[in-house]
């Protein structure tokens, strides 16, 4: 009782100084948003008095009114447009080389003054800037916010632990409207005990972490942690000029490392990444533990960040697939049953047999034998269906030409090809060869085809020899359902490319009647659009980027390679895995469609060694699945050891013997009970047809306890998890020994796993799967 007391006073101190730091951040924020209101204001005084010089009516008294409104009223506009959701950095800086600013009232040196770290490796931090989409200063011109784009806030990009500049603290912050939501903090000096207003300077999430390492009294503790710091850097500066490809286990940093990488070179090269930057995670809760860790990069929109299941404009991944419907949904062979579907698509029930137009006086007819020849003939082609049906128009007035004998009627060639466009005109202005055509050649879209493809009868002719019966039963019916999952994702994205989207005429562009106007309204901004919603039609608008960084790039199915190479075909790339965490059961399969996405560009490989999210207990039994699940792979090193062993809890004594309601009963009390031992978030990890049930199990405990299915685990951490069942998620898929590594590996304090039915555990509650 006495240690659980003593661990909940820990996590209640822990949980002070988040809020602490929290409120720290409101405060300023507050501050600015209330000089934000101030200058506003003063914009508006000056819209007023230029319209009261306007009365004066001379000419210069005018010229000097229009002018004065220009400029008041842009400076307003990009006020109004940046007030929401604008702050999202700061750092804290040791003293610099010399007491010069910048115009933004920012110290303009880089490196650190000699001195400023002190011989026992303290410091004090002698300059806090903020970092925001636009510059604010306070009434006495000091800054309240850093433009991100001005040169004082280059550190907040450009640190890193190996080179820190005078960088000790990096924190992003989280907020909505007008309201701080979190922050997060990377050390790039963790060995200093770095002091700010005569307190230690505090330091949240992984910071804090790294902060411990960094001041073990051990020395190989220490140079643990350089190492760290100097492979990550490595992959942070590494040029972009190919594909920079990098491995690593759990806890190694790969997603971290990653987005840093983004900002790196973003920044570094502005002009060259203009393209975008696009960022696929393999999960929406990965996507929002990104977003939180990777702040906005400015008013232009280049880092979009999306699930591998939101990738098409307009669509979102509601539902998951059973194992095998997505490796059937997700493999090569889908390809060619995509593409038969696609065109047989065009053969539907309703589609007309038989072609009546009037020409030269006489009825012309086409039977159902000539338009499937001519459909045939048609689709020989390697465009895209769509895009054929300007052929199989020429094919169907060849066909009615020649039934007319008009070619017959004149040997002079310049008099056959006058009447050959007449006739060609007739035709094509005929109401029942327009609707014919719209009815025999419709324009196809993705989702119809899908539709189509739920027929199973329909499908089985569409995947003969490709599909076995079962496959073409189950994948029919997933596609019934109301929703798409991350596989049909991927297919409507092929269906696209191989659909194809005809022409659209061009639009004049209504005049706007302010057009017109001169003087006054003529020099009046019109509202600019707000970062956001530029941001929002530039993503729309972006169908390739710059660069693509792949993260978890070992869980992408051959499909969804090729949906994420569309992306890229002209990008650089970064791309980041770990083969042991893959949860696609072909792996070679899944490699050639990753070749063909990166194409003939050079590789660069980088491997990251060091484990410093789990503690050695945990990374300890998570290496025995590894063992079994790839035989001879090495985990990465462990760097810290908690001494809290990982405990086994057991719902029965024997296979089936199970009480009614005990595995509920038991996730709840090991979730609650590690909610008093761990400051942060408990995750309840079980096999993907439980996630619904775990969700009911775990009501009422707070929103610091979250039920997750086995393959949404992947990239996220928690400081403790309740593994329920390893037999159960090993089971549901041929990879699952993989998915049960993940799912080990997602804990940097404390792990409960929880045996059911089917683990078959020993006396003390440790599964068949885990015993050595």
């Amino acid at each position: 009782m006495a240690a659980q007391a003593h661990q909940s006073a820990v996590g209640s101190v822990h949980d002070s100084v988040r809020d602490r730091e929290i409120s720290v951040e409101q405060e300023h924020l507050d501050r600015v948003y209330r000089r934000l209101e101030e200058k506003i204001h003063e914009a508006e005084f000056l819209m007023n008095d230029a319209a009261k010089r306007g009365q004066v009516g001379t000419p210069g008294a005018l010229a000097e009114r229009d002018a004065q409104v220009f400029r008041a009223g842009i400076h307003l506009n990009r006020l109004n447009n940046e007030f929401e959701d604008f702050l999202f950095g700061r750092i804290d800086l040791l003293l610099g080389k010399d007491g010069k600013k910048g115009p933004d009232g920012a110290y303009t040196a880089v490196e650190p003054a000699d001195g400023a770290v002190r011989d026992d490796s303290t410091a004090d931090i002698a300059e806090t800037l903020h970092i925001g989409r636009i510059g604010v200063l306070d009434s006495d011109y000091a800054p309240l916010v850093i433009d991100w784009r001005a040169p004082a806030a280059a550190p907040f990009y450009r640190s890193t632990p190996v080179d820190p500049g005078r960088v000790v603290r990096r924190r992003v912050i989280r907020s909505k409207g007008r309201r701080v939501l979190g922050v997060e903090d990377d050390l790039m000096r963790p060995e200093l005990k770095a002091v700010l207003d005569g307190h230690e300077l505090p330091v949240i999430g992984d910071g804090a972490l790294m902060a411990a390492l960094g001041q073990a009294r051990s020395h190989t503790m220490r140079d643990i942690v350089a190492s760290i710091q100097a492979e990550q850097d490595l992959v942070i500066r590494a040029p972009a000029a190919s594909v920079t490809y990098v491995e690593g286990g759990p806890g190694t940093g790969k997603t971290a490392v990653a987005l840093h990488r983004a900002a790196y070179l973003l920044y570094q090269d502005r002009r060259r990444y203009a393209g975008g930057i696009l960022i696929v995670s393999p999960t929406p809760l990965l996507v929002a533990y990104t977003e939180g860790v990777l702040p906005s990069l400015g008013e232009e929109g280049q880092v979009a960040i999306r699930a591998i299941g939101s990738l098409v404009d307009g669509m979102e991944a509601t539902l998951y697939d059973s194992p095998s419907v997505a490796r059937a949904k997700g493999s090569y062979r889908m390809l060619k049953v995509l593409r038969k579907a696609a065109r047989g698509a065009l053969e539907l029930n309703d589609s007309p047999t038989r072609l009546r137009v009037v020409a030269f006086g006489r009825r012309l007819e086409l039977e159902a034998d000539d338009l499937n020849r001519i459909r045939h003939n048609a689709l020989g082609g390697t465009a895209p269906v769509n895009l054929l049906r300007p052929r199989a128009r020429k094919l169907l007035l060849d066909a009615l030409w020649d039934r007319s004998g008009g070619a017959d009627r004149h040997t002079d060639p310049e008099l056959a090809a006058e009447l050959r466009s007449s006739f060609d005109e007739d035709v094509t202005s005929e109401d029942s060869f327009i609707d014919f055509l719209g009815a025999w050649w419709p324009e196809l879209t993705p989702k119809s085809v899908l539709t189509a493809m739920a027929d199973e009868r329909r499908l089985g002719r569409w995947a003969r020899r490709i599909l076995n019966p079962g496959e073409v039963r189950k994948v029919a019916r997933s596609l019934r359902r109301d929703g798409w999952s991350v596989h049909d994702i991927a297919m409507l994205d092929e269906l696209q490319s191989v659909l194809g989207t005809p022409a659209r005429p061009r639009k004049r562009r209504d005049l706007d009647p302010l057009d017109q106007l001169t003087g006054l309204e003529e020099l009046m901004p019109v509202r600019e659009e707000s970062q956001r919603e530029r941001a929002e039609r530039l993503a729309q608008e972006r169908t390739e980027y710059a660069h693509v960084i792949v993260d978890e790039a070992q869980d992408l199915t051959p499909m969804q390679w090729r949906m994420v190479g569309r992306r890229g075909r002209h990008a650089t790339w970064t791309v980041v895995g770990d083969p042991a965490q893959s949860s696609w059961s072909d792996v070679d399969e899944a490699a050639e469609a990753r070749d063909e996405a990166l194409g003939s560009r050079p590789r660069r490989r980088f491997q990251l060694t060091v484990n410093y999210r789990n503690p050695a207990e945990i990374a300890e039994l998570a290496a025995k699945v590894l063992a079994l699940a790839m035989p001879g792979s090495t985990s990465p090193s462990a760097v810290r050891s908690t001494g809290v062993e990982p405990r086994f809890v057991a719902t029965n004594h024997g296979r089936g013997t199970a009480v009614p309601d005990s595995l509920a009963k038991t996730v709840r009390e090991e979730a609650g009970r590690l909610l008093d031992r761990v400051d942060g978030t408990v995750g309840v990890v079980v096999a993907m047809q439980r996630r619904e049930e775990a969700a009911r199990w775990l009501t009422g405990l707070g929103d610091r306890v979250v039920a997750l299915g086995s393959l949404e685990a992947k990239g996220l951490e928690y400081d403790a998890t309740v593994v329920v069942s390893p037999a159960e998620i090993a089971d549901e898929s041929p990879a699952g020994l993989r998915v049960l590594y993940v799912a080990l590996t997602r804990a940097t304090q404390q792990l409960t796993v929880v045996s059911a039915d089917r683990d078959e555990p020993d006396a003390q509650g440790v599964p068949d799967l885990l015993r050595d």
